[in-house]
């Protein structure tokens, strides 16, 4: 019973490093370094390693299903589906994702009496989280809880969110052994001292550009007629100039992922976007859905210029689950959360599009998961990145927090300004440090000015990518491969 309650614990501490429903806007990272701890030491009292697995697995399911339990909401709402089959869909997801979890603790078992125990155990959570967009979906990661605490922040910008993720992993086994009075565990922390050698965060800045993001706060699932059209584009054009958020010189105005049947060959949406443009004379950069050769829809982000002409068209690579196609098995019993028919298409390249003289770099939603996606428009010469998303599905849960704070993880990566426009919330400036420098208040429709800068350094993780992630598996192939051949009878 004692471990079981050990395997709760750490998911426990697991869900309260991030936001969450009773404090959608607080997390308790400092308990980062001690989120595992509970596991290890059940999994070192527990030699058998099929129990092993089921004290991870559990964990692991409790874990998914305390930080994702909007996805019940989500599919009920928007879905078609009864609150039953809602709930059901949770508990197969959580099923299906506390799957790494339980692999953690089962191979635990073979290096816990190793010295080497603690960098192994990092590692083996290092490159089993980084699976997690790969096998289904991918949400928050371990290292994510760093993004606020400034010396752990300067691995971002050379190993990714995963050196942060491996920081914790091995604090958190380091504590299990000093806790079970193993000789010579703490030593392995004088690796972190190698923290101070790093370059410090980047400095706050104020920006020298601006940008002008309208959040429309539009309902998911609206049924839209003309005029309910009419009526929001008479609104959009309105935020877009109004006398406020126009007084200064203004480089961009960005509309988020929305959705409102906005089609890039609709002729009415393309003279109502040269409209808004020419009247701003400001480029209008705005969500969209194009259509593929083969018919089926892209969700795209439209670049046009103060004349209204295409400046470029990104289309979105990495489609959301549910979102914009519906997985197997899932077919039977769910529909997607989108009102397009049929699935859509994934976009196939990154797009750096040119902006006066700067160039720029937007991804969609569900894309900031992808942290060596991200890099490669900055190596395509993006100097700032545009996210344009449309939260509204998570309704009013703790859901956009933990958008948010994946995207603050991206911008520290590889130091660059993001500026976020959601449908609702939550709209923001990030700075390259990962600091929400400037917001705009959730559910309300509003415009503001957002304050941005452009950069061309690159950092060594926008270089190599997940080359940490690399050296993670290398060991675990070495360290657990070979302790099963070495066991072998």
């Amino acid at each position: 019973m004692g471990n079981w309650l050990l395997s709760g614990l750490s998911a426990l501490l697991l869900l309260l490093l991030f936001p969450r429903p009773l404090l959608p806007s607080v997390s308790l990272a400092l308990l980062a370094p001690i989120a595992l701890t509970p596991l290890i030491i059940a999994c070192t009292r527990e030699t058998r390693w099929k129990q092993r697995f089921l004290l991870g697995y559990v964990a692991g399911f409790l874990y998914w299903c305390g930080m994702c339990s909007w996805i019940a909401g989500t599919a009920a709402q928007y879905a078609g589906v009864s609150g039953f089959v809602a709930a059901l869909l949770l508990v197969l997801f959580s099923l299906l994702k506390g799957l790494q979890l339980g692999i953690f603790a089962a191979l635990a078992g073979r290096v816990l009496t190793k010295w080497y125990a603690p960098p192994a155990l990092a590692a083996l959570w290092v490159a089993l989280e980084w699976t997690h967009p790969y096998t289904g979906f991918g949400w928050l990661n371990l290292g994510n809880a760093g993004s606020d605490l400034s010396l752990l922040l300067r691995l971002a910008p050379v190993t990714g969110v995963w050196g942060l993720s491996f920081a914790f992993a091995l604090m958190s086994a380091v504590i299990a052994y000093v806790i079970l009075r193993r000789r010579g565990a703490s030593l392995w922390l004088l690796a972190l001292a190698g923290l101070y050698l790093l370059p410090d965060v980047p400095e706050p800045t104020e920006g020298d550009a601006r940008a002008v993001l309208v959040q429309p706060n539009l309902d998911g699932d609206t049924l839209w007629t003309s005029e309910l059209l009419e009526a929001t584009e008479a609104q959009l054009r309105a935020l877009s100039t109004s006398p406020v958020v126009m007084t200064g010189e203004t480089d961009l105005i960005v509309w988020p992922e929305m959705p409102v049947p906005f089609y890039v060959t609709d002729m009415a949406f393309r003279n109502f976007l040269t409209t808004v443009s020419a009247t701003a004379r400001v480029p209008i950069l705005t969500g969209a859905v194009a259509r593929a050769a083969h018919g089926l829809p892209l969700n795209s982000a439209l670049l046009a210029g103060v004349d209204g002409e295409t400046i470029s068209r990104y289309d979105k690579v990495h489609l959301v689950p549910f979102g914009e196609f519906v997985p197997w098995p899932f077919e039977a019993i769910t529909q997607k959360v989108s009102s397009e028919a049929g699935d859509f298409a994934a976009g196939s390249q990154v797009v750096v599009s040119k902006v006066g003289n700067h160039r720029i770099g937007t991804f969609i939603c569900y894309e900031s998961v992808f942290p060596t996606y991200i890099r490669e428009f900055v190596q395509g010469g993006a100097e700032v990145l545009f996210n344009i998303s449309n939260d509204a599905w998570f309704g009013t849960t703790p859901a956009r927090y933990q958008h948010l704070r994946i995207v603050r993880m991206r911008a520290a990566e590889v130091h660059r300004w993001i500026v976020r426009a959601t449908n609702n919330g939550v709209t923001a400036a990030i700075d390259p440090a990962g600091r929400v420098v400037k917001s705009m208040p959730e559910f309300r429709q509003a415009a503001a000015r957002m304050p941005y800068g452009y950069r061309s350094d690159l950092t060594f993780y926008t270089r190599f990518g997940d080359w940490f992630v690399g050296i993670c598996w290398t060991f675990c192939a070495l360290v657990f491969g070979g302790s099963w051949i070495w066991t072998r009878p």
